[in-house]
């Protein structure tokens, strides 16, 4: 049976890992705030180019670029961005499942990945996937340099034909309490989806511009630059969801430890009491036995 001593030292180690897991919650507040912030102000600048694009792409009768050609899906490349580290609850488990779900519906095909995060590069890794290359340590703080080292791997490797489409699986931020799993395609640059766009901003989209370069040398730099802004973006969006995944995970540990400690505060008083009363009951029949 525990003793008061091994009840003490439970509760004490039970508060020193609550300290812990507020810490990390606090620091994850914080960084969820600046990783919202960006993948928020992203948003407004990938929509536009969007649009931009879908309207140039509207006034060429047949647009011709080598990221528009559309070849038969024999040779996949999948983006996956998971989170660099754990402690945040099931993000990293959703986003491969996810990953490795639309990798195995794809039988027949050969299949190539590109981790981005720390712990997909791990978990494809041993899983045996191919890699044609990886990136870690790059959502914590993400730069536009290595969003762009990425695009320019990708188009490079589609305008070569090693592949015929790319992929991305990412965590869409939507609210601290709801992910949203995305398994979006990249490559061939295909009817760009018009989202949640007004009744102004679409009919605007159909202004004839008057444009100072031709319309296709316009097109063929558009298209760089929109796969550059759709890494960018779901680098971001990734890593403001890691950071809430994060922040909730360790809120809810904070608050099993609270929990933990009342419990076992509780038996701690019952065993005390119990010794208590033996004490006293030893007491009043020693006392009995002298009198």
């Amino acid at each position: 049976m525990a003793t008061l001593l091994d009840f003490r030292r439970r509760i004490r180690s039970v508060k020193n890992t609550q300290q812990i897991t507020r810490a990390m919650k606090f620091v994850s507040a914080a960084r969820l705030r600046r990783a919202q912030e960006a993948a928020l102000a992203a948003r407004p600048f990938a929509k536009e180019l969007a649009r931009v694009l879908r309207s140039t792409m509207a006034r060429i009768e047949s647009p011709q670029h080598v990221l528009l050609a559309k070849r038969p899906e024999e040779r996949i490349l999948v983006l996956v961005l998971a989170g660099e580290r754990g402690l945040a609850g099931a993000f990293n488990t959703n986003i491969l499942k996810t990953a490795i779900e639309f990798i195995r519906s794809k039988k027949g095909k050969k299949m190539v990945t590109i981790p981005i995060g720390k712990k997909g590069r791990d978990t494809l890794r041993k899983a045996g996937f191919e890699f044609a290359g990886e990136y870690v340590n790059v959502l914590a703080r993400v730069d536009f340099g290595i969003a762009r080292e990425v695009a320019n791997l990708v188009t490079e490797l589609y305008a070569k034909e090693s592949v015929d489409a790319v992929y991305m699986v990412f965590s869409e931020f939507k609210n601290v309490l709801a992910p949203h799993l995305v398994v979006e395609k990249l490559l061939p640059v295909e009817a760009i989806e018009r989202g949640e766009e007004t009744q102004a901003e679409a009919e605007s989209a159909q202004i004839d511009y008057i444009y100072e370069q031709p319309e296709d040398e316009i097109l063929s730099r558009l298209l760089p630059r929109y796969v550059e802004t759709q890494v960018l973006r779901s680098m971001l969006e990734s890593s403001a969801a890691e950071h809430a995944a994060r922040m909730t995970a360790m809120d809810a540990a904070t608050q099993n430890a609270s929990d933990v400690i009342d419990a076992l505060t509780l038996h701690m008083n019952k065993v005390r009491q119990a010794a208590i009363t033996k004490e006293i009951i030893e007491i009043v029949s020693g006392a009995s036995s002298t009198a």
